[in-house]
């Protein structure tokens, strides 16, 4: 049997010879350099830029850059928060969940948008589908985003020496998410559901015990178990270091 302390120091090994070549497609990412990746999602990346009026080419100052930051987080803190509450009359609910209350809604934003994803709740029996995959989901991506656009004014700032220039909050973001978490979190998420990991729109599956046994008088021979798109949600969670599982 390998030791824990063996199993430690491989994965600490493998961390580090996995974060050089991943170190230089950031870098290549956050330059701007014209190679296979960006061939690929270029036409991607310049297509929302259009449609936001975002100049990839402008640059801004650090005040500029944190009022974008907090204003882009604010306005997603506001739509977990709204959707939370109505989801009881949004589709992609099976299980007829209602609208979360509204601290726990409030409670719910404010930590996933900043990372912390604090749950005072029992995801798999409060959140809809919906809730999970467009409210969560997408929070677990862009706040974990947004502690790497912190980083990368810091790092120009230090590089460049005397400039006010510090890179474009809305370029980042959108680099961060396009070309960083979304194909890792694939990745991950087909690994998962490799393994095992449940994912499905199904509501929820009934099975048959192989011991029945007797509670209240009544004898018990089902199990009903809350499954959903457990792996796509897991993949980004365990990427950006979140808290709060889809269960």
């Amino acid at each position: 049997m390998i030791s824990t302390t063996m199993l430690t120091a491989a994965v600490l090994l493998l961390t580090i010879l996995l974060a050089l070549p991943l170190g230089r497609y950031m870098h290549r990412i956050y330059a701007g350099e014209r190679f296979w990746a960006t061939r690929l999602m270029g036409p991607v990346e310049r297509g929302l830029y259009r449609v936001t009026g975002v100049s990839a080419s402008e640059e801004m100052g650090w005040k500029r850059y944190a009022i974008s930051l907090l204003i882009f987080n604010l306005i997603g803190g506001v739509f977990l928060y709204g959707l939370l509450l109505a989801q009881g009359a949004l589709p992609l609910n099976p299980l007829h969940f209602a609208g979360v209350q509204g601290g726990s809604a409030f409670n719910t934003a404010a930590s996933f948008i900043t990372n912390t994803n604090w749950q005072d709740y029992s995801g798999g029996s409060t959140m809809s589908y919906l809730s999970q995959m467009l409210g969560l989901t997408v929070q677990n991506f862009l706040s974990a985003a947004t502690g790497i656009t912190i980083v990368l004014p810091i790092i120009r700032a230090i590089a460049r020496h005397k400039t006010k220039d510090l890179g474009n909050f809305w370029v980042d973001m959108t680099r961060t998410v396009l070309y960083v978490l979304l194909p890792l979190s694939a990745l991950f998420a087909l690994i998962l559901m490799e393994q095992g990991v449940v994912q499905t729109l199904t509501g929820e599956v009934r099975a048959d015990l192989v011991a029945p046994f007797v509670s209240g008088g009544k004898t018990i021979l089902h199990q009903i178990m809350h499954v959903g798109p457990v792996a796509s949600q897991e993949a980004i969670m365990m990427l950006g270091n979140n808290g709060g599982g889809f269960f």
